[in-house]
């Protein structure tokens, strides 16, 4: 026995036992709904993918984090950090078969060789939907609307979704004479709410070698008190009424007419470090776990597959980080711990009966009863443990009497009421009221 492999994941991976493989697939389940629901339909993308294509222009960051390997054909690949690069690729690729505006949601793994720590991982689910070919507000507000109707159906209802306009941002930076900095200061800013103001001015001061320059841009990130007063005063500070902002009134119009701006905050802080973002960018906070930081962010990116491809097609989308929200959800207690997807058990009491066994299933199913039969005449008290441990609420007992009487019993397993001979009818009507 000295040559067993020791059982092990890697570092940053980890295994999913049912229960809570159950709850991801359910909470995928609900997701998917919606998305078909606003005609978003599913697409697929390799895991692998030339490290060319995913790195794009970027270094950095997104370089030190990729795995990154050569294959047994030589070729430089790269597993996929996330599914918005690859849809860029995808759209560049086929655009002779889409119709557009093309709105697609896709929900795979992506893996990232960051450090572990509490609640990050190397490989995790992202949950992507993203609509391009269209350049109009009404594609901005339509993902914006989609991921709070999305978290409602999961049974979220307190999110605050904020939201800001890199445009905006962009000629803020260029009024003050520090455009060629812009991206560095992108993603010092975007990790304001996580290091804190004093850090950040720290921060900016060495940027942007101002310390004036940097108070005012601690100014500006701030806005202001409500949604109009911080339009009006990014507006002012960027320099006047432009494009950009007349971008988010209509985006706020929307929020207005469809009675949803409650859940809406313009925050000039979110800014999304990302560099292929362009437009307007969000980020979506639980307001009872507000800790937890942003499960659902995103933006606008009308360059990304200009990357791949001359024409020119603008982009918006947002990712859910399942992992994440999934968390979230268990630490305000909204979660579902089903521990299996039936409702009921036929217990084998009787070897030569499971022919019968399996037809009563059958005919369970048809009926709407999810249903499994246990497949070894064992002791009674084994197949209820079996029963309980899977959290099936429903036993079904049939004996030889029953057979010939074409009856059953029906136990309630968790508060122990039982009801002799059932039709299976009756019992259907039993199990579903």
């Amino acid at each position: 026995m000295d040559n067993l492999i020791q059982p092990k994941v890697l570092k940053g991976f980890r295994d999913f036992l049912p229960e809570a493989e159950i709850q991801r697939a359910l909470l995928i389940e609900k997701l998917t709904k919606i998305f078909r629901s606003f005609g978003f339909v599913p697409i697929d993308t390799p895991v692998l993918e030339y490290t060319d294509i995913l790195l794009r222009k970027s270094e950095g960051e997104t370089e030190k984090q990729i795995f990154r390997f050569t294959d047994n054909g030589g070729r430089d690949v790269a597993l996929r950090f996330d599914l918005t690069v690859p849809f860029a690729r995808f759209v560049a690729e086929h655009k002779d078969e889409l119709a557009f505006p093309f709105k697609r949601y896709h929900i795979a793994k992506v893996w990232r060789g960051e450090k572990p720590q509490a609640g990050r991982y190397r490989e995790f689910v992202q949950c992507d939907f993203d609509s391009v070919g269209s350049d109009s507000a009404a594609s901005d507000f339509e993902i914006l609307l989609l991921m709070k109707t999305a978290l409602e159906a999961i049974g979220v209802n307190g999110v605050t979704i904020k939201i800001n306009h890199r445009g905006i941002f962009n000629r803020f930076l260029a009024k003050i004479g520090l455009k060629e900095k812009s991206e560095e200061i992108l993603r010092t800013v975007d990790k304001l709410a996580k290091i804190g103001e004093e850090k950040t001015e720290t921060l900016l001061v060495e940027i942007a070698g101002d310390t004036q320059k940097a108070k005012k841009i601690l100014e500006y990130i701030k806005g202001s008190d409500s949604f109009d007063s911080t339009l009006s005063l990014i507006e002012e500070m960027a320099g006047g009424k432009a494009e950009d902002t007349e971008r988010i009134r209509e985006i706020h119009r929307f929020m207005h007419e469809t009675g949803t701006e409650e859940a809406f905050v313009l925050d000039p802080s979110i800014t999304r470090g990302l560099d292929y973002y362009t437009g307007v960018v969000y980020e979506t906070f639980l307001n009872d776990l507000p800790s937890i930081g942003s499960v659902c962010s995103g933006g606008r990116y009308d360059n990304l597959a200009g990357l791949y491809m001359k024409d020119k097609i603008p982009g918006v989308g947002s990712s859910i980080g399942l992992d994440r929200l999934i968390a979230g959800l268990e630490e305000l207690g909204i979660t579902n711990e089903k521990k299996s997807f039936v409702d009921t058990i036929i217990f084998c009491l009787d070897n030569a009966l499971m022919p019968y066994y399996l037809k009563t299933a059958d005919k369970l199913r048809k009926a709407g009863v999810d249903c499994e039969v246990f497949p070894d005449c064992k002791k009674i008290a084994q197949q209820y443990t079996y029963a309980e441990k899977k959290g099936i609420q429903y036993g079904i007992l049939i004996k030889q009497e029953d057979f010939e009487k074409n009856s059953l019993t029906l136990k309630n397993l968790k508060t122990r009421e039982q009801t002799e001979n059932l039709t299976i009818q009756e019992a259907v009507e039993k199990i579903i009221n």
